[in-house]
């Protein structure tokens, strides 16, 4: 339990002794009362609205609750003080033994603390990525699956069982024409003069896996009818493609549990539309013209639907063509069909802006397949622009026609890809500026955090050059300054559970980068004032205190990075 989540026990508690003692009356919900730290740090430590949501339910004024709760909460041992405040708002300043309590759990934590409990009944599927295995990962992806992967490990260091997935879109005329542009290719590598159609894939990724069947096959198919050589190397170009994807993925730092193949549904299709019509959610009808078609253009026909409608949808969706074949949504319906059969508990899904449309017909499939027992949450991830000193960059394209995620990590990292993916709200556009990636300044939110942890590992060969003994740590030394760092550092299991609940990952990045400036701010002062510095070899007494608050903030900042998939730095170059 974290430390806010202690102390809202503590303010519950001391609500029912009252409700006990007849000062308030019994059996009041309480569920509404929270404990957060106020927005003006001034204000205190913790604020509670205890008084404002019971006002109603006790029938007395929030004021006259709230001064009666403060004068309890002022007699604990770990209050310093309870100030009403406002219309009946409580603050709450914490004894600084709690705060020194918490710096040396998380020490003894280590790379646990802010972990949360293990929530098996929690069984979270994330799906994310999922491009088409026609061409490598480009950096239209790259966001995506930043933010995916960072939400899967932002939930299971939350304590949730998490699946990451990547569904495979292996079925489709997508994939002839992809087996159809390999087959040019393999005529190719056989000394063919070719030119690629209008329609086909014509990267130079495919002439790899040309070769390949050309070393293979020999001649064999370069004049066999399309459906002797169409299925084998359709499942064989898929398969080298999503190898090459792993590999890219992996560069990031990226590894899936489950790539689940749509060309697997098979009856699964038939299955979800058996579902659906059991509950009465299938019919034949007539679509609407959509707007932007002719009246030229269009032909009513009757097609087997999806009452979508009565999910929050804007139209039923269509799950069976005129001719009897199933549609594209029908694919999707399976797919989520089969995620909720597995015993998910909830969903995920991370979309690419161009699929925002898809948002609530698919949410509207799993609330009738699931009878709304499974939430889904899609993620919908804005573009990215490449810039470099502010204006738009043109990178080189490897891939041919456009700039594959493995272009971006190689020319700046990993690292500092993951990072900058994350320093915006996903629904927000970002820029990802090339030069400000790499530039050592407080501007280039990745090296501003690397640059605290390499500051802080410093510090222990400072102590060793100085030759300085240290005492056991006496916390009380730690000046005002230094305890609101230490504060901002204990505040990091409550933003784990926040963020994981709002499946907001970026907020980590947020929280590092607040957390790296309070602790540079200590060091800068150190500049200044020699008296301020954490290594002081004429005071060993306040050296090992101050060394054990950096220690402290040094290991929040690897487990923060740690969730976010960004390797902590111990030395910069």
């Amino acid at each position: 339990m974290h430390l806010h989540a202690r102390f809202l026990d503590l303010i519950l508690s001391q609500l029912a002794a009252m409700q006990a003692a007849g000062e308030l009356p019994a059996g009041l919900d309480t569920g509404a009362v929270t404990a957060e730290p106020p927005r003006d740090p001034s204000h205190g430590d913790i604020a509670t609205n205890a008084a404002m949501v019971l006002t109603k339910q006790a029938g007395r004024p929030p004021r006259e609750i709230a001064a009666a709760l403060a004068a309890r909460l002022a007699a604990l041992d770990d209050i310093e003080a309870a100030e009403v405040a406002g219309p009946g708002f409580i603050n709450l300043r914490l004894a600084r033994g709690v705060w020194e309590a918490e710096l040396a759990s998380i020490l003894t934590a280590g790379h646990d603390y802010g972990r949360g409990a293990a929530r098996p009944e929690s069984r979270i599927n994330v799906e994310y990525v999922s491009t088409n295995p026609t061409g490598p990962v480009h950096v239209g992806h790259c966001r995506g699956a930043v933010v995916g992967d960072a939400l899967a490990s932002l939930l299971a260091f939350a304590g949730h069982e998490v699946t990451r997935e990547y569904y495979i879109n292996d079925a489709g005329g997508q994939v002839d024409v992809l087996a159809r542009s390999v087959h040019l290719r393999y005529r190719e590598a056989l000394g063919e003069a070719v030119s690629v159609p209008e329609g086909y894939y014509p990267g130079d990724y495919l002439i790899p896996i040309g070769e390949a069947l050309a070393t293979e096959h020999g001649d064999r198919f370069v004049d066999a009818p399309e459906a002797e050589w169409l299925p084998m190397f359709r499942a064989l170009t898929v398969e080298r493609m999503m190898a090459r994807i792993r590999e890219d993925l992996a560069s990031l730092g990226i590894h899936q549990d489950v790539f689940f193949s749509e060309a697997s549904l098979g009856s699964r299709v038939q299955e979800a539309l058996d579902a659906l019509d059991a509950r009465g959610l299938i019919h034949q009808g007539v679509l609407e013209r959509p707007k932007g078609t002719s009246t030229e253009d269009w032909e009513p026909r009757p097609q087997t639907l999806f009452r979508s409608t009565e999910f929050g949808d804007d139209s039923d969706r269509a799950m069976k063509k005129s001719d009897g074949s199933w549609t594209y949504f029908a694919g999707d319906v399976a797919y989520h069909y089969d995620k909720i059969q597995r015993g998910y508990t909830a969903l995920v899904n991370v979309f690419g802006a161009d699929h925002a449309g898809y948002v609530k017909r698919v949410t509207a499939a799993v609330k009738a397949l699931s009878d709304g027992r499974v939430p889904l949450d899609i993620k919908v991830i804005q573009i990215v622009k490449l810039m470099k000193n502010g204006a738009p960059f043109k990178m080189s394209k490897r891939a041919g026609n456009f700039v594959t995620l493995r272009d971006i990590v190689d020319e700046v990292g990993k690292d500092v890809v993951r990072f900058i993916m994350l320093t915006k709200r996903p629904e927000s556009p970002l820029d990802f500026d090339f030069a400000k990636a790499v530039e050592q300044t407080r501007e280039n939110p990745v090296f501003y955090v690397q640059y605290a942890h390499a500051r802080i590992a410093s510090l222990g060969r400072k102590v060793a050059e100085a030759g300085m003994a240290l005492p056991a740590a006496d916390l009380s030394l730690l000046c005002d300054d230094e305890l609101a760092v230490l504060k901002l550092a204990a505040g990091f299991p409550r933003l784990i559970e926040q963020a994981a609940d709002a499946r907001e990952p970026h907020r980590i990045a947020f929280y590092l980068a607040e957390l790296a400036a309070g602790f540079h701010s200590l060091w800068n002062a150190g500049n200044d004032d020699a008296a301020r510095r954490f290594v002081r070899p004429d005071d060993a007494a306040l050296t090992a205190a101050r060394l054990a608050l950096a220690q402290a903030v040094g290991q929040v900042i690897r487990n923060a990075l740690a969730v976010i998939g960004v390797d902590a730095a111990d030395e910069l170059h």
